[in-house]
């Protein structure tokens, strides 16, 4: 209790010392999620309520309320229809998934678009990785639930879009440290502004964080920076640089149910002894050009280039393996969009074309201690991809507006083996599909929005995913999954203190890539068919004033409708994996004029099956957080202590399930109660 009592001492005394001088008193200033939104996840500008698809957005007061900042997970948890897991495993990186697409992935994100200030974090042959995403400068998240091949590619459960926040008018200089149990330090220097034509923002991150369980320590420092250029004709220049170090970012690894029950802060023994976790070094580049053409005409151009350096230690087999990733990935793209009247009525069309490439120079060596040993695999692999998209917009009336879009997208993977000795394990594979979507808004009456929308995806296995079970090379058996998906939905306003949200889908789903493990090692096969039904439901009020409400629910219905195995095993009938039935989380947000301010949340998780048989289960959890802060201003300065206590009821839960784990280690145990503190101070540059 004496780290506690540290803890809480600095935020507390300056809190106190503020709250004696009501003279410094200002109110807090920001948007709300009550306010007007405007989302841009469907490559146009509309209005939230406005999309017929099933969007969600989280605003940048939400992102960066007095959290610890170590997952996008911590205010995602309010947006229907997404699952998150695995925060506390810096080496395999946040599980995201969206309609239960992204649930099977081991590493990273798959079956999601993830784009960051308009420049794809989602590599062409289909992985994200949100290790190198600045948590500290996002401005605002936008989510699309449902398949969006027809505007993003190679995706079956949705989009994730990020941007970081716009630089104020004033320039200013931001510090944040924040300390908590565990080990947590993590230390931010913020500073952007305006100057003429001019704009800037620059965020510096450093983490280091030991962990609950043994072997989850991590470090990682990141830049984040944005620039951008107001050009003559209304035409607009943006740069965006991230850099990432993370030198250490250790893998406890699964447990099984048993030793969870002795100890669920060990590590897996094989984990320990062999040091497993990563190293990585990232560098992202991009560039988009922004310009109008005519009245009519909008035009965006878009390029950008990504450098990873991947050294990893796995326990596999009985030395261990050693990786070693070189990654260089590069793209472009432009979209085109024309705004006019058809027929005389309303008509937005949107016409582009995605180019990227992704190249891996990837190395395996069996371990020989703390160094690499004998190597067992060299190969080369190279994903290329073009996209070409089509979307319409046209407004019968205010009320009516139907949109179509469609997508063809062509993926080439190709291996060159470098290691002979065991053969020539060279080849290639290539995918393409065209996805087609359609989607009707009717308005009956202000306020009130009704929506159906058909759409289909496609989503490749990854590079990784294409592993051969009977050697190297890639898997000429593994197809891409399709997923079909039919949707119904509500959204509108009750007043000015309540927006709803509430869509309805039913998806088939055919080729599904499932995980199943050989001696530690991952690899994929496709199912025949699957099933999923769902309900998503959102709802923001405000019941006094100053006090927000967010309620969201999901519920999945996800099963495999046939789905016998390469080994002859028959999981018809069973539920898909990694899915909790019911998810309901609970946030309410407090805001005085005053300057104090709080937050509550509870997230509540339905038992999850482990495994494809559906003979394994984690066992339902709620989980609560509290957050409690005071902003002042005096002068140019702002003063904002705040502290906050994540799994403040002290709940025994696991915070991810492993699929279909080898030796029945499925789960990793999620950190008991823990305290945080710390404070953001900010100098604004008046005049």
């Amino acid at each position: 209790m004496s780290f506690v009592r540290q803890t809480l001492a600095l935020p507390l005394t300056i809190a106190t010392t503020f709250l004696q001088n009501p003279a410094l008193a200002e109110e807090r200033v920001g948007s709300t999620p009550l306010d007007d939104i405007s989302v841009t996840a469907t490559r146009v500008e509309k209005t939230l309520e406005t999309v017929p698809a099933a969007v969600g957005i989280v605003q940048q007061e939400e992102v960066q309320f007095a959290e610890p900042q170590l997952g996008l997970d911590e205010s995602l948890s309010k947006v229907p229809g997404i699952f998150m897991q695995n925060r506390y495993n810096f080496a395999q990186d946040l599980r995201v998934s969206i309609r239960g697409f992204g649930a099977r992935s081991a590493f990273g994100i798959r079956g999601i678009k993830v784009i960051v200030d308009g420049i794809p974090e989602t590599l062409p042959d289909g992985q994200a990785n949100v290790d190198s995403i600045d948590i500290g400068s996002i401005g605002n998240m936008q989510v699309i639930r449902g398949p969006v091949s027809a505007l993003y590619g190679n995706a079956s459960g949705g989009a994730l879009l990020i941007e970081s926040e716009e630089p104020p008018e004033t320039p200013f200089i931001s510090l944040r440290p924040t300390f908590g149990e565990d080990g947590l330090q993590k230390h931010q220097l913020k500073f952007g502004g305006k100057a003429d034509r001019f704009d800037y923002l620059l965020n510096f991150s450093n983490l280091t964080y030991d962990g609950y369980r043994e072997q989850s320590g991590t470090e990682l420092s990141a830049l984040n920076s944005k620039f951008g250029f107001d050009l003559d004709g209304g035409a607009r220049f943006s740069t965006v640089l991230n850099y990432t170090d993370s030198p250490k970012a250790d893998d406890p690894g699964g447990l099984t149910e048993a030793l969870v029950d002795e100890d669920p802060t060990q590590a897996w023994s094989r984990n320990l002894s062999l040091d497993s976790g990563e190293k990585l070094e990232q560098t992202r580049l991009g560039f988009v050009y922004d310009r109008p053409l005519g009245d009519s005409g909008e035009l965006r151009v878009r390029n950008y280039y990504v450098s990873r350096d991947l050294a990893n230690r796995l326990p596999i087999g009985a030395t261990g393996h050693g990786i070693l990733l070189d990654r260089f990935a590069v793209g472009g793209g432009a979209q085109y969009t024309h705004t006019a009247p058809l027929s005389g009525h309303a008509n937005r069309l949107t016409l582009g074309v995605d180019l990227d490439r992704q190249e891996d120079e990837r190395k395996r060596f069996l371990l020989a201690g703390e160094e690499l040993g004998t190597k067992i695999q060299d190969q080369d692999e190279q994903v290329d991809s073009i996209g070409l998209y089509i979307q319409n917009e046209y407004s019968f009336s205010e009320r009516v507006e139907l949109t179509l879009g469609g997508r063809y997208d062509r993926l080439d993977f190709d291996v060159e083996d470098n290691f002979l000795s065991n053969g020539d394990d060279s080849g290639d594979v290539s995918f393409s599909r065209f996805s087609p979507s359609l989607g009707l808004r009717f308005t009956p009456r202000p306020g009130l929005n009704l929506y159906a929308n058909i759409s289909r995806s496609f989503e490749s296995p990854t590079a990784v995913e294409l592993r051969d079970p009977d050697g190297a090379g890639f898997n000429q058996e593994l197809d891409p999954q399709v997923a079909t998906n039919y949707e119904i939905g509500v959204k509108g306003r009750l007043g000015s203190k309540a927006r709803y949200d509430l869509a309805l889908f039913t998806m088939d789903v055919s080729d599904e890539l499932v995980p199943f493990e050989i001696d530690d090692i991952e690899f994929y096969e496709n199912a025949g068919e699957s099933r999923r039904n769902g309900l998503e439901a959102q709802l923001v009020f405000e019941p006094v004033e100053h006090l927000i409400a967010t309620l969201a629910y999901t519920y999945s219905d996800f099963e495999f409708d046939e789905f016998i195995d390469d080994s002859g095993n028959d999981f018809s009938g069973k539920t898909i994996p990694g899915v909790p039935e019911n998810l309901l989380s609970a946030d309410f947000t407090y805001t005085h004029p005053n300057g104090v301010y709080g937050q509550f949340t509870a997230l509540y998780v339905d038992e999850i099956y482990a495994n494809n048989a559906n003979t394994v289960t984690n066992d339902a959890y709620t989980v609560a957080d509290l957050r409690l802060g005071y902003t002042r201003f005096f002068g140019p300065w702002e003063l904002s202590p705040f502290i906050g206590v994540n799994n403040m009821f002290d709940k025994e839960y696991n915070g991810n399930v492993r699929i279909n784990a080898f030796g029945g280690r499925y789960f990793e145990p999620a950190p008991d109660r823990d305290v945080y503190a710390g404070l953001t101070l900010r100098y604004d540059f008046e005049g």
